[in-house]
Protein backbone atom coordinates (compact mmCIF):
# COMPACT_ATOMS: atom_id res chain seq x y z
CA UNK A 1 0.00 0.00 0.00
CA UNK A 2 1.51 3.32 -0.63
CA UNK A 3 1.40 6.10 1.63
CA UNK A 4 -2.46 7.62 1.49
CA UNK A 5 -2.07 11.04 3.38
CA UNK A 6 1.04 12.95 1.45
CA UNK A 7 2.67 15.73 3.17
CA UNK A 8 0.72 18.35 1.33
CA UNK A 9 -2.72 16.62 2.44
CA UNK A 10 -1.89 16.78 5.90
CA UNK A 11 -0.27 20.58 6.16
CA UNK A 12 -3.61 21.61 4.62
CA UNK A 13 -5.50 19.35 7.38
CA UNK A 14 -3.15 20.97 9.85
CA UNK A 15 -3.64 24.50 8.70
CA UNK A 16 -7.30 24.20 8.43
CA UNK A 17 -7.56 22.40 11.90
CA UNK A 18 -5.97 25.44 13.11
CA UNK A 19 -3.05 23.42 14.80
CA UNK A 20 0.67 24.24 15.41
CA UNK A 21 2.88 21.60 15.28
CA UNK A 22 6.78 21.02 15.36
CA UNK A 23 8.19 19.22 12.27
CA UNK A 24 8.61 15.92 14.85
CA UNK A 25 5.23 16.22 15.75
CA UNK A 26 3.61 16.58 12.36
CA UNK A 27 5.89 14.08 11.06
CA UNK A 28 4.81 11.18 13.46
CA UNK A 29 1.04 12.00 13.77
CA UNK A 30 0.98 11.93 9.72
CA UNK A 31 2.80 8.59 10.07
CA UNK A 32 0.50 7.39 12.63
CA UNK A 33 -2.49 8.41 10.41
CA UNK A 34 -1.25 6.69 7.22
CA UNK A 35 -0.46 3.49 9.89
CA UNK A 36 -3.88 3.82 10.74
CA UNK A 37 -5.54 3.79 7.13
CA UNK A 38 -3.26 0.87 7.00
CA UNK A 39 -5.18 -0.95 9.55
CA UNK A 40 -8.16 -0.02 8.21
CA UNK A 41 -7.64 -1.62 4.55
CA UNK A 42 -6.36 -5.10 6.21
CA UNK A 43 -9.41 -4.89 7.81
CA UNK A 44 -11.60 -4.02 4.67
CA UNK A 45 -9.77 -7.04 2.80
CA UNK A 46 -11.50 -9.63 5.15
CA UNK A 47 -14.46 -11.57 3.48
CA UNK A 48 -17.75 -11.08 4.79
CA UNK A 49 -20.82 -12.56 3.55
CA UNK A 50 -23.00 -9.71 2.32
CA UNK A 51 -25.99 -11.15 4.44
CA UNK A 52 -24.16 -10.31 7.92
CA UNK A 53 -25.91 -7.58 9.80
CA UNK A 54 -23.48 -4.57 9.85
CA UNK A 55 -24.34 -4.46 13.68
CA UNK A 56 -22.86 -7.33 14.28
CA UNK A 57 -19.32 -8.21 16.38
CA UNK A 58 -17.58 -10.16 18.85
CA UNK A 59 -20.22 -10.32 21.67
CA UNK A 60 -22.86 -12.27 21.20
CA UNK A 61 -26.24 -10.66 22.06
CA UNK A 62 -29.20 -12.27 23.19
CA UNK A 63 -32.06 -11.12 24.75
CA UNK A 64 -32.62 -14.19 27.16
CA UNK A 65 -28.69 -13.27 28.81
CA UNK A 66 -28.47 -10.09 28.22
CA UNK A 67 -30.23 -7.14 30.33
CA UNK A 68 -32.91 -5.19 28.21
CA UNK A 69 -31.52 -1.24 27.61
CA UNK A 70 -33.12 0.74 30.64
CA UNK A 71 -35.70 3.75 29.50
CA UNK A 72 -34.37 7.25 29.42
CA UNK A 73 -35.60 9.10 32.01
CA UNK A 74 -34.97 12.88 32.78
CA UNK A 75 -33.35 12.87 36.54
CA UNK A 76 -33.23 16.56 37.80
CA UNK A 77 -30.09 16.88 39.94
CA UNK A 78 -30.90 18.23 43.80
CA UNK A 79 -27.71 20.68 43.66
CA UNK A 80 -27.19 22.26 40.54
CA UNK A 81 -25.31 24.98 42.25
CA UNK A 82 -22.42 22.80 43.36
CA UNK A 83 -22.09 21.77 39.58
CA UNK A 84 -21.86 25.47 38.74
CA UNK A 85 -19.60 26.36 41.56
CA UNK A 86 -17.11 24.27 39.93
CA UNK A 87 -16.60 26.59 36.32
CA UNK A 88 -14.37 29.29 36.84
CA UNK A 89 -16.95 31.88 34.88
CA UNK A 90 -20.72 31.71 35.15
CA UNK A 91 -23.10 34.29 34.02
CA UNK A 92 -26.88 34.69 33.92
CA UNK A 93 -26.68 30.34 35.06
CA UNK A 94 -24.46 29.07 32.50
CA UNK A 95 -20.76 28.30 32.08
CA UNK A 96 -18.97 30.60 30.00
CA UNK A 97 -15.90 29.77 27.95
CA UNK A 98 -13.59 31.26 26.10
CA UNK A 99 -14.25 32.44 22.83
CA UNK A 100 -12.38 30.48 20.15
CA UNK A 101 -10.49 32.82 17.74
CA UNK A 102 -12.18 31.65 13.84
CA UNK A 103 -10.01 32.89 10.79
CA UNK A 104 -11.46 33.30 7.25
CA UNK A 105 -11.15 29.46 5.14
CA UNK A 106 -9.92 30.12 1.80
Amino acid sequence: MSEEITREVFDHLVDLAALELTEEQAEYLRRQLNNQLKAIHELEAIPIDRDVAISLHGVPFEEAESAPPRQDEWIKYPDPQEIMGQAPQVEDGYIVVPDIPHTELK
